[in-house]
């Protein structure tokens, strides 16, 4: 791992946490993304956005859609901005097979979950996720309210 220089910013850009909450996390992958230039200086500003975005598999490929790129004022000015365009996912053959294999069955899904900086490059941590009930969702947030509630004691007794 690289030191982070004091002052560097986080290389996260944006986070999914819905997914954390509506899904059980089976499978993650590293996929590089292809953007324009406009996105990218928008990416780095920090306005990207992918709370109801999804992966869409089709033809041997992988898109991106409903991701949300605002688009900044000064960075284009002789390009129209699509904020939501379809944007291409980039994997190897292997990983795209075996996700077109696991979503051809009932259940499974893949989404995205974070968007983050690697060098110079954007990638896109995508999942393959089943959905959870109703009783799922209330366990874990259960779980959550119990270990908050653990973490309060300690302090509280070591204090």
């Amino acid at each position: 791992m690289s030191k982070k220089k004091p002052g560097m910013p986080s290389s996260t850009i944006a986070l999914n946490k819905k997914a954390k909450h509506e899904y059980h996390i089976e499978e993650r992958f590293e996929a590089g993304i292809a953007l324009l230039g406009w996105e990218v200086k928008s990416l780095r500003a920090g306005k990207g956005q992918i709370t109801d975005a999804y992966v869409l598999l089709k033809d041997g490929e992988a898109f991106l859609l409903g991701a949300h790129f605002q688009p900044l004022t000064a960075a284009s000015t002789h390009v129209i901005a699509d904020p939501t365009r379809t944007r291409k996912l980039l994997l190897h053959a292997k990983e795209l097979a075996k996700l077109i294999g696991e979503t051809s069955q009932a259940g499974q899904t893949c989404v995205p979950l974070a968007l983050y900086w690697k060098g110079n490059k954007v990638k896109c941590e995508i999942a393959l996720v089943k959905g959870k009930k109703l009783f799922d969702k209330r366990a874990t947030e259960k779980e959550r309210d119990w270990n908050r509630q653990k973490q309060r004691i300690m302090r509280e007794n070591a204090g």
